[in-house]
């Protein structure tokens, strides 16, 4: 099977879409079996998490507002948890873009193996590892992580404690 380089040098095996629907499906759900990254925020509807790994150490303040309960899409949700994701994800930008100061901060909603509600929070930074372009769409090839992180400017001098305690705090009062 031919493979396909992603993120950080991730070789995944090129899937037939049929096929990755039938594994989809029949796969674990990470987002339902754990937080998905370092907890900053729970109530009884979601989370946010800020992400770790490669990726959270290549984008600073990169968060993620999951939905708790195991849901696929956004028009499954009612209108009123639909009002009270968006808030929290509105909260969340803003604490982001107060605290770090970004250039600009990407908002996606994705999940195509992972069909689980969620919103990726992305501040960018003309300086960050793929900027322009999304933070997806940077194939690095085979490099380890980490050579990524050697090549990587630092996106911004913020402590990671800073901007995560402004986040706890815009969500304080749920």
């Amino acid at each position: 099977m031919r493979q396909t380089t992603g993120v950080f040098g991730q070789n995944r095996p090129k899937v037939p879409v049929d096929r990755a629907l039938s594994q989809m499906s029949q796969a674990p759900c990470d987002l339902c079996e754990g937080d998905g990254g370092e907890l900053l925020f729970r109530n009884e509807h979601l989370r946010v998490v800020a992400v770790t790994g490669a990726e959270g150490n290549a984008f600073t303040g990169f968060c993620r507002v999951v939905w708790n309960a195991h849901v696929k899409e956004l028009t499954d949700l009612s209108a009123d948890d639909r009002t009270r994701l968006m808030a929290v994800v509105f909260r969340v930008e803003s604490a982001l873009r107060e605290a770090l100061q970004p250039d600009k901060i990407n908002l996606a909603s994705l999940g195509n193996l992972t069909p689980h509600v969620h919103w990726h929070v992305i501040p960018r930074f003309a300086n960050d590892a793929a900027f322009p372009k999304p933070i997806w769409a940077v194939s690095l090839g085979d490099d380890s992580v980490d050579a990524v992180h050697s090549r990587t400017i630092p996106s911004s001098a913020v402590p990671p404690a800073r901007w995560k305690e402004a986040v706890r705090r815009a969500l304080s009062t749920d």
